[in-house]
């Protein structure tokens, strides 16, 4: 079972992922949030493998998805196993400059938005399994 939780600020956009994460059998939602803080605060009492992360969320609290990442790592965010947390960022924006921050802040993978369905499930997938996906 892969414990994910959402972090996109728009909400067309939230209920695709949501969407995505219900129809796979190995998934399960945890919870979707539009704040990148909030998302590392649940990570600190939650039990959650993995979190898909938007790149840029305005009114966030932190930064952007990429400085979430980051936190996360640097927070030390456990999962159930007792494995890291493995972050998936998720972006509109597929800039070399975003792929090279979120490796750097410790994000399993990249994707961009107009990612399949069955390529973002396998990527999901990919990164639970400690790959990374770019």
């Amino acid at each position: 079972m892969v414990r994910v939780l959402i972090v996109e600020d728009q909400m067309i956009m939230q209920k695709y992922f949501e969407y995505l994460i219900l129809q796979e059998p190995e998934f399960r939602l945890v919870k979707t949030v539009a704040d990148a803080r909030e998302a590392v605060k649940i990570c600190s009492y939650s039990a959650i493998d993995l979190v898909l992360l938007d790149v840029q969320m305005p009114g966030t609290l932190l930064a952007d998805g990429i400085e979430a990442a980051a936190a996360l790592r640097d927070a030390g965010a456990l999962s159930e196993s007792g494995e890291p947390v493995r972050t998936l960022i998720v972006t509109t924006f597929g800039r070399p400059g975003y792929v090279r921050r979120a490796l750097e802040a410790g994000a399993s993978g990249f994707v961009v938005k107009d990612t399949g369905a069955r390529q973002l499930a396998e990527a999901i997938r990919r990164v639970h399994a400690g790959l990374r996906v770019v």
